[in-house]
């Protein structure tokens, strides 16, 4: 099961430069399902980026690096970019814009955590 953050922990680790995720859906179409998800980075010059990524499902239990799925858009192959001046304007970003839900967010490279139990669920 995925260690979550709580808001305190989402808001120190995105200070201290961290990057977190949050699995936020997937959608049946008739031929492919889409993957949806998020990442918050602190960039370089201490703006707040989150990016909204939407890709084809092309895994399975043997592969599950979801970093590694096509884009559904390829002029955007790493998501719809969004940047702020702090990390509480960019989690309220994503929890209003992207449906993201405050108390689901986890440390970068977990994400893989959540793409196997959505598997197992399937």
């Amino acid at each position: 099961m995925a260690q979550y953050l709580t808001k305190e922990q989402l808001i120190s680790l995105l200070r201290l430069g961290k990057s977190v995720e949050q699995w936020l859906s997937y959608e049946d179409k008739s031929e492919y399902t889409i993957l949806k998800w998020l990442r918050i980075d602190k960039e370089k010059n201490s703006m707040y980026s989150v990016a909204y990524c939407e890709s084809f499902d092309e895994g399975n239990e043997n592969f599950l690096d979801i970093y590694e799925f096509s884009s559904l858009n390829p002029d955007e192959p790493y998501g719809v970019i969004n940047t702020f001046d702090s990390p509480e304007e960019v989690v309220d970003f994503s929890i209003i814009n992207y449906k993201a839900s405050e108390n689901k967010f986890m440390s970068a490279g977990m994400i893989q955590d959540e793409y196997r139990i959505y598997l197992e669920g399937r």
